[in-house]
C-alpha cells in the first residue's frame, strides 16, 4: 500500500505536509526540517510525532509521493546535516 501525504495547500498544491498515513499508521507532522524544490516538485524533511524523520518528494507530472524513512538524528546533530540525505 502507498504512503499517502495529507498536506496544507494555499496558493499551491503541497504547501506544507501535515501528516503521513501508511496502512492503518498516521504520523503527523510535528516539524518541517528542510524544504526545497527540484525539477519535479517540492521536497521536505520532516520529524514525526513519533519521533520518526521522513524525506518526502512530490512529483507534480504523475501527481504522486515518494516517502523515505530516515535514520533517526543523534542528539546534538544539526537538523540539516546532510550526511542524513545521502541515498
Amino acid at each position: 500500500m502507498p504512503w499517502q501525504v495529507e498536506c496544507y495547500s494555499g496558493h499551491t498544491y503541497a504547501e506544507e505536509p501535515r501528516a503521513l498515513i501508511h496502512e492503518s499508521s498516521r504520523y503527523d507532522v510535528v516539524e518541517v526540517e528542510r524544504r526545497w524544490r527540484t525539477p519535479r516538485g517540492p521536497c521536505f524533511q520532516v520529524r514525526a510525532a513519533t519521533g520518526e524523520r521522513f524525506l518526502l518528494a512530490y512529483d507534480t507530472a504523475t501527481d504522486s509521493w515518494q516517502v523515505k524513512r530516515l535514520a533517526a538524528r543523534p542528539p546534538g546533530a544539526a537538523a540539516n546535516d546532510s550526511r542524513l540525505l545521502s541515498r
